[in-house]
């Protein structure tokens, strides 16, 4: 195969000169990473411990949790390296390799967000068959499915990638960015289009229709339901709500932001909102599905002196067997 390419490195021209004020930029990022880094590996840590927790709701949490790390880790040494840089250049191999990081993740999560939903909708509409449909077997299965396909996904963008010639390495980013990759080459890109617009309207529209089919149904349930029952209903569905909105805004902007001329968005605010959504979600979401969820809550007694620290564990009830199934 030839080489595509001569370049042998891309120039992130969206970091600006700071000053020394870049020093605090990256104790405030560092910082930041290691309380993702805690925050997730911690609840990864008391699900895998306490076998009363080995239930879809909380193995499906451990994947999110799991992927949070690994999102994280594709972005923020590279982001660390480059702030106190004076070049923020950044290898072309090592380029390709946090696009397939940053991107998989980013699918990886929306999935399992999907498949969250659908345990929601299981054991709330059909409590009585919860526990024959979603066997540990099958939640095995679903979490394997979201990160297989998320994987083959971007290897086939990745290897039609490889066969374009680029005519530029300068991306006005501080993350490698596929889409503005593409945009440097001088090689005919039809078919990364095509291809790319065929994967981006798969893999939002079939995770979105079945989030919208589950929540239709425990929405159109709970009306049905007494007071209490909508309460309960609204309690454990609020976590992932909040954490599916504040994934997909992020994602919305960063998409939106990055197909629009420079000039319209100032460059901090359009710093901002290109890695919000690698930033964000992997520290909030173990807050919001963690630490506020009583089981785990009780699991972290051998870690209270960690607890202490959290001041927002107000109980939550898990969502298995919250509304009994409606007369026919």
């Amino acid at each position: 195969m030839k080489n595509v390419t001569k370049i042998s490195f891309i120039i992130l021209a969206a970091y600006t000169d700071v000053g020394h004020v870049k020093y605090l930029y990256f104790t405030i990022l560092l910082a930041l990473y290691v309380c993702i880094i805690f925050a997730n590996v911690l609840v990864i840590i008391v699900i895998c411990m306490d076998k009363a927790l080995h239930e879809p709701m909380y193995l499906f949490l451990c994947s999110l949790c799991v992927n949070e790390l690994y999102g994280s880790t594709g972005l923020f040494p590279c982001l660390l390296v480059n702030l106190i840089s004076d070049t923020h250049e950044i290898s072309f191999s090592y380029c390709y390799l946090q696009m397939y990081c940053l991107y998989t993740y980013a699918t990886v999560e929306y999935c399992n967000l999907s498949v969250m939903s659908y345990d929601r909708y299981m054991s709330i509409c059909r409590p009585l068959q919860y526990n024959r449909i979603m066997t540990q077997r099958r939640v095995c299965f679903l979490i394997l499915l979201a990160w297989s396909y998320s994987f083959c996904q971007f290897t086939v963008t990745l290897s039609l990638n490889l066969r374009l010639h680029l005519c530029g390495n300068v991306m006005e980013k501080v993350w490698c960015d596929n889409y503005l990759l593409v945009r440097l080459s001088c090689s005919d890109t039809t078919v990364n289009n095509i291809y790319g617009l065929y994967a981006t309207v798969l893999t939002i529209c079939a995770p979105l229709v079945l989030m919208l089919y589950s929540y239709i149904r425990i929405i159109k349930i709970t009306f049905r339901s007494s007071k209490n029952a909508k309460k309960k209903s609204l309690s454990t569905c609020a976590p992932h709500i909040v954490s599916l909105l504040n994934y997909s805004i992020g994602c919305s902007f960063e998409i939106i932001q990055s197909r629009l001329p420079k000039a319209n968005i100032p460059s901090t605010l359009r710093i901002i909102i290109s890695i919000y959504f690698l930033m964000i979600p992997p520290l909030v979401n173990p807050i919001m599905y963690g630490l506020k969820m009583a089981k785990i809550r009780k699991a972290y007694i051998p870690f209270s002196f960690l607890v202490a620290f959290c001041p927002y564990t107000s109980s939550l009830h898990p969502p298995l067997h919250l509304i009994p199934e409606p007369p026919p």
